[in-house]
């Protein structure tokens, strides 16, 4: 069984699947942290509210919170995601597992784990480095739908734009990333 080094972070970036242009974050994380933390750091990293079902995929294996009724429905078995650690499932550079967050939407990602660093004392660990694109807002109906609102609230002549734009609670700035802001709410975890 592989063993962790305390003294490495891992580099991984996340990409949100079949966005133009893309929607992604790169961020360091310890790599002993199991992966129900790693869903927690990518919550808040990406913009999401955490009020969805979430999953992993590699391959054909499944984790995530196990189920024993979705299970036996479907066939699944989903690994319990809080007895396996980031460098079990991302055991190599380069290695790549799908986030996916809500069933409903399907909002696939792609973790890649781009490098291995020396870990540094002073930094407190996740912390996000950078990132394009601000994350869709909730329930607004996969990758399809975030496109077809972002249509609506670009064309004031629309004859949803004004409900659209009250659904959203005022303006939405796709191209928004706020780094700094990302990385102080990473801070009051733990």
């Amino acid at each position: 069984m592989k063993t962790i080094d305390e003294s490495q972070v891992y580099q991984l970036k996340i990409t949100l699947s079949d966005t133009k242009p893309p929607i992604w974050r790169r961020f360091l994380i310890e790599p002993k942290e199991n992966l129900f933390e790693l869903h927690q750091a990518i919550q808040i990293i990406m913009g999401w509210s955490n009020s969805h079902m979430h999953q992993y995929r590699k391959n054909k294996i499944f984790y995530g919170t196990p189920d024993e009724e979705f299970g036996d429905d479907f066939g699944l078995e989903i690994l319990d995601e809080k007895k396996f650690k980031i460098f079990q499932v991302l055991d190599k550079l380069k290695a790549k597992i799908i986030y996916e967050y809500d069933m409903g939407d399907s909002w696939d990602h792609i973790l890649v784990l781009e490098k291995i660093l020396p870990r540094e004392d002073k930094v407190k660990y996740p912390k996000c480095l950078n990132g394009a694109m601000a994350c869709p807002p909730e329930d607004c109906g996969g990758i399809s739908g975030y496109y077809n609102l972002l249509e609506i609230i670009e064309s004031p002549k629309h004859k949803e734009h004004k409900e659209m734009l009250d659904w959203l609670g005022g303006k939405f700035d796709p191209i928004e990333f706020d780094l700094n802001g990302i990385n102080q709410s990473l801070k009051r975890v733990k």
